[in-house]
């Protein structure tokens, strides 16, 4: 039977990754502490990264040529262990180009999380890719 303590868990990591949305869409850089920990180890098709200033780099370099993405984070599996944590999540992101076109790009994050003092915080995160469109022109 699930108990109290890790329904809050579930709720709490949930939120977490909900959170990892809004850092990347509305460039919440300065809120990094609130997500990771010092010592985050991030792989993707862009590069890997380590610690919270190479994480930011890597964000950046893979977002700033767009002018807004919204990503959608849906279908999490979470799994919790004391005080760590693994989340799988699908990730649906729209990357909104300066030229009136857009992507749209799919990807599997795995997150690994750890349970700090001032709460959950991922100390890992594997992004890996499924597809991405072509631009697509934008109606709107």
């Amino acid at each position: 039977m699930t108990d109290l303590r890790e329904l809050i868990d579930r709720s709490e990591l949930a939120e977490l990754v909900a959170r990892h949305s809004l850092w990347i869409d509305e460039l919440r850089y300065d809120e990094s502490e609130q997500l990771f920990t010092d010592d985050i180890a991030v792989t993707s098709l862009r590069g890997e990264a380590t610690g919270v200033e190479a994480l930011v780099q890597l964000a950046r370099k893979g977002h700033d040529t767009y002018v807004g993405t919204l990503h959608n984070k849906s279908n999490l599996m979470i799994a919790i262990d004391g005080d760590t944590a693994t989340v799988r999540a699908n990730d649906i992101a729209v990357l909104v180009r300066h030229d009136m076109t857009e992507e749209i790009a799919a990807a599997i994050h795995y997150y690994r999380a750890r349970r700090t003092s001032e709460g959950w915080r991922f100390d890992r995160l594997e992004i890996v890719p499924q597809s991405l469109t072509a631009p697509l022109e934008r109606a709107i």
